[in-house]
């Protein structure tokens, strides 16, 4: 069974920026084929997807939300997936979870099998 847990969230200044991993535990076997993806939900909102990460090809995309801001990538052999959220808004208040899925990559929270709790971010103007 794959565990996700992610961290690095906390309380940050608009225009500044944070750093949020997410470390993989279990069948890290088969963490080479997984796609991973960043997820975040604000109060009263759906979840949306932020930026993903294809391990077996090392393609990273991202929403246009966050496009030039957010930066995803894998530390290898460190079973880490890190989120790099520079020029940090107040929209980008939300609770951010770490997914992954088997590939191919897709944006829909509902077709990811694993998740984390998730790491709150909350960024004040």
């Amino acid at each position: 069974q794959v565990q996700l847990a992610e961290s690095g969230g906390g309380p940050v200044q608009a225009g500044g920026s944070l750093r949020l991993s997410c470390t993989v535990s279990g069948y890290t076997e088969t963490w080479s084929w997984k796609c991973m993806a960043w997820f975040r939900q604000a109060p009263g909102m759906k979840r949306e997807a932020v930026a993903r990460y294809d391990l077996h090809n090392h393609i990273a995309e991202y929403a246009y939300s966050v496009e030039g801001r957010f930066t995803i990538s894998q530390d290898n052999g460190q079973n880490t997936l890190s989120l790099q959220m520079d020029s940090l808004g107040t929209e980008d208040t939300a609770l951010y979870y770490c997914a992954a899925r088997s590939w191919p990559c897709t944006w829909v929270a509902s077709t990811y099998d694993y998740w984390g709790q998730g790491t709150q971010v909350t960024v004040s103007s």
